[in-house]
């Protein structure tokens, strides 16, 4: 009973991390003037981070403004897609 607990508990972290390895990598990450943060994938996907942290969801076509003044266009709501991306970076 032990050694298969120990044996799925193995497989199960082993599975999880080469999950984690298969997200898209965050290209850019820009600071709006509200204190959040949108982040861009490779393929020009982008999703948002609250000001604390989590997680928050942005309809695509909405207009943000950087800090910078720079005006930005959200283009898809990958929410989960940040939050896996985001979870691979604390576990590697």
């Amino acid at each position: 009973m032990l050694k298969k607990l120990a044996l799925s508990i193995g497989l199960s972290v082993a599975a999880l991390s080469a999950f984690a390895n298969s997200t898209d990598p965050i290209v850019k990450s820009v600071e709006l003037k509200d204190g959040t943060t949108v982040h861009v994938f490779k393929d020009g996907k982008m999703a948002m981070e609250g000001v604390y942290g989590a997680i928050t969801s942005m309809p695509s076509g909405h207009v943000m403004e950087a800090k910078n003044g720079e005006k930005l266009v959200m283009n898809g709501n990958e929410t989960a897609r940040l939050s896996m991306s985001l979870r691979s970076q604390y576990l590697n």
